[in-house]
């Protein structure tokens, strides 16, 4: 990674804490863009030149895992099930944000409800190159068959449901993202998905 990427990901981070904090202590619709880059040690035009809006800051963090989520599943030895492979990249990535971060990011959710029903675990042009990798795992023709399009579909929103339960839960703190996640994954995937034909 070179400095400047180095230096962009740092100034977006700086700018990502300062925002959930003011959105957890002062609600999501009460912040300004101002206020943020205030608070993250940064001018406005700063700001701009890193955050699109306010909103990006809650859902980027989900939308960024689709690269990560493809890597970790290249990376999966390859006599592993479709199913378990792509279910462990999702589940990897949603364990590697650290616990404080986490909670940061969920309490900044909280304030802002409206987003929840735009929580997107992955772009298009990453769940298209899933659909070809779990393809060669099955052995199939995504263009003739469609169990690897419904297997990834299928598993991603099994994950989008388990990050959306973790982001409304504020009674039961023990219900990790990693929990709600994996109880997800673990009701979608099974024998049905491992059959050659």
């Amino acid at each position: 990674m070179s400095l400047r990427e180095r230096q962009r990901r740092q100034i977006r981070g700086e700018i990502q804490r300062a925002a959930y904090e003011l959105f957890a202590a002062q609600g999501f619709g009460e912040v300004t863009t101002e206020q943020i880059a205030a608070a993250a040690g940064v001018s406005a035009s700063t700001y701009f030149r890193h955050v699109r809006s306010k909103e990006d800051l809650l859902l980027d963090p989900v939308r960024e895992g689709g690269s990560k989520i493809v890597a970790l599943l290249e990376e999966r030895t390859e006599d592993e099930p479709a199913d378990i492979a792509l279910a462990q990249a999702i589940l990897t990535r949603s364990t590697t944000l650290a616990p404080q971060e986490l909670e940061q990011w969920r309490a900044a959710f909280q304030t802002a409800p409206h987003l929840l029903e735009r929580v997107a675990l992955i772009t298009p042009e990453h769940r298209t190159r899933l659909v070809e990798l779990v393809a060669q795992r099955m052995g199939r023709d995504e263009r003739q068959d469609s169990t690897p399009g419904l297997l990834v579909h299928l598993l991603l929103a099994a994950a989008e449901f388990g990050y959306l339960q973790w982001l409304r839960n504020t009674t039961q703190p023990e219900m990790s993202l990693a929990v709600c996640v994996e109880g997800a994954l673990d009701a979608v995937t099974g024998e049905r998905w491992r059959a050659h034909g």
